[in-house]
């Protein structure tokens, strides 16, 4: 394999190419061909390379900058780069037809703490773990050049190469192969908004980002740029083409600042939409917006973005609150009676509402047009976990009763649910934020800058983890031996049950918002609510047709009215899943009913007709 070396580099002079060829290193000259700088069939395969830069402002660069668009950093993201060929691999997926978002069931995981290896290989050995489970679309976090040994991978410097601890390209695409001989769909995550503390050479080269704009993570990327527009585009086009993924999911994209007439979430879809018809297999975009503004995944002939889904943090925050109790910080405006329902039947609770955490009025509403599959929702995720101060999971505070609640909550949604790693055995790892950067003042300066943030809001130091310490690294690894015994097992057992009912009952799945409807209640003067039910089905308008309730009754018990007769006059209410022995139907005499009782801190999902 011989190539050009090609480098984007209007802010140098002169560039030209470091190349080490076995033991011998070499300059090499570029041509300037506009603003890009060319090195003719310079490189071949089993090289290490970088570029020298000349400036206006110096006289050049002592020590090789990586390329931009490196396809592998043996030597990490300060280090040379080499070149990857993906026609090398022989994938056996040539018969995958990918998976659709609708109807799916998605689970977030992190590479490193995954498996005891941390890596694609050691990840790959736990798929079936999956299969079993009945997930049907696995989304990794980002899994990017980033530096050091570990990290969340947010901190990533270099899109287009694979963290090499992880297993590099190679191991990705093994990774998702395996996924594929599996019927498991890929999604990866991806971030276009900021770049990370370290390695970020990039602008040595060019316009990358835009220093008058920050968002909370740093400078703002320059994605109005035409070069840094094609430069974001091709690598989603990456993702699909070399590394046959399904699907990506697009980090904080309230933070990419660009025209709204003329966005690049229109061109990533429209991007992603030309490579699904190309390959004649579904792809997905997902994206995490803080907005609440459904013209993100409204149809571009709609006037929307095209985008296929999104997070929705608002029913997480809703579920979160209705079970723990919390009310604090952003928790606050859910902690009403009517939070959970709201977000089930209508997705966003803010939607023009007020919110006290922003102290503005925030979001729009979603079109009931548009199908409920759109939104992903989940009780937990690596956000909602890591960035609490101790990193804690809802299984280190939570009885199984109350995790059994959660769980039923989470895969009765009328949405996408998914769930976190470890979160279907109620895992006792916690999942903290952590670090591994090599320069100590770099490693000092987050760890202080996130200790006084939680000391800031009244947490006590001693509970907040060191980042950058290995140990809190190590702690977040999943523990498997957990997952036979007891409460574990017991939870595992309920997770698989709940997503073969979802699959199995077609009222779980429908997308209409028309046939869903929700409601809750709580005791007097209490702002938490004490029971929720939610009907699922077209048997909402339609007396003939299928209906499925699924009643939950959280800190005291709780009876619940079930309409119980068919259409043919037989009562046909009877129960499909419950957390709990104890729940009881009975039907009225002499009326068209039943009642459904169920002790605190249950869940039964009741076939109604």
């Amino acid at each position: 394999m011989t190539t050009d070396a090609r480098v984007w580099a209007p802010l140098a002079a002169q560039v030209a190419l470091h190349r080490v060829r076995g033991s011998e290193a070499s300059r090499v000259e570029m041509i300037a061909e506009g603003e890009w700088w060319v090195a003719p069939e310079a490189l071949e395969l089993g090289d290490r390379y970088g570029f020298l830069l000349d400036s206006d402002e110096n006289d050049g660069d002592e020590h090789p900058l990586p390329d931009p668009r490196s396809r592998r950093l043996p030597d990490g993201v300060h280090g040379l780069s080499a070149l990857d060929d993906p026609a090398a691999f022989a994938w056996s997926d040539a018969a995958w037809r990918g998976r659709q978002l609708a109807g799916s069931v998605m689970y977030e995981l992190h590479i490193g703490t995954y498996s005891p290896e941390g890596t694609f290989d050691g990840a790959i050995a736990r798929l079936d773990h999956l299969v079993d489970l009945g997930v049907d679309m696995v989304e990794l976090l980002p899994v990017n050049g980033v530096n050091g040994t570990h990290n969340w991978g947010y901190d990533g410097v270099a899109w287009y190469a694979v963290h090499e601890p992880y297993g590099g390209p190679e191991g990705y695409r093994r990774f998702v192969d395996a996924c594929h001989a599996r019927g498991l769909a890929v999604v990866q995550d991806v971030v276009y908004n900021h770049l990370g503390p370290s390695g970020n050479y990039l602008p040595r080269f060019g316009p990358y980002l835009l220093e008058a704009s920050a968002n909370t993570w740093g400078d703002s990327v320059n994605v109005g740029h035409p070069e840094v527009r094609r430069f974001v585009l091709d690598n989603l086009a990456m993702w699909f083409d070399d590394f046959h993924v399904d699907g990506l999911r697009l980090d904080a994209v309230h933070a990419l600042v660009d025209d709204p007439e003329n966005h690049i979430l229109q061109a990533m879809a429209e991007e992603t939409d030309a490579r699904s018809a190309h390959l004649r297999r579904p792809l997905t975009l997902i994206a995490e917006s803080d907005l609440n503004d459904p013209r993100l995944i409204l149809p571009r002939e709609s006037g929307g973005y095209g985008l296929h889904a999104q997070w929705s943090d608002d029913h997480h925050h809703a579920i979160h609150t209705a079970v723990t109790g919390e009310a604090n910080g952003y928790y606050a405006d859910f902690a009403s009676e009517e939070a959970l329902s709201k977000t089930s039947a209508w997705g966003f609770f803010h939607d023009g509402s007020y919110s006290s955490f922003r102290e503005r009025a925030h979001g729009h509403p979603v079109p009931s047009e548009v199908p409920t599959w759109r939104l992903v929702t989940y009780a937990q995720n690596h956000d909602q976990i890591g960035n609490r101060a101790a990193g804690d999971r809802l299984s280190q505070s939570l009885t199984e009763d109350q995790l059994a609640v959660t769980a039923v909550l989470n895969l009765t949604t009328p949405f996408t649910p998914m769930l976190f790693m470890g979160e279907e055995w109620g895992a006792s790892t916690p999942w903290p934020f952590f670090t591994s950067h090599p320069e100590p003042e770099l490693g000092r300066a987050t760890a202080e800058g996130r200790l006084a943030e939680f000391v800031k809001m009244g947490w006590d130091e001693a509970v907040v983890p060191d980042p950058q310490d290995p140990a809190t690294f190590v702690s977040a690894r999943l523990q498997w031996e957990e997952l036979d015994d007891g409460v574990h097992a017991r939870l595992l057992a309920l997770h698989r049950a709940l997503i073969a009912l979802r699959r199995a009952t077609p009222e779980l799945t429908d997308p209409r918002f028309a046939h869903t409807s929700a409601a809750t209640s709580g005791p007097a003067r209490s702002e938490a609510p004490s029971r929720f039910s939610i009907e699922r089905g077209a048997g909402l308008d339609d007396a003939d047709a299928g209906l499925v309730s699924v009643c939950v009754a959280f800190g005291e018990a709780a009876t619940f009215a079930i309409e119980a007769v068919d259409p043919s006059g037989e009562q046909s209410a009877r129960i499909l899943l419950s957390t709990t022995p104890d729940a009881h139907l009975e039907h009225t005499d002499g009326a068209d009913g039943a009642e459904l009782a169920l002790p605190a801190w249950s869940a039964a999902i009741v076939r109604v007709r």
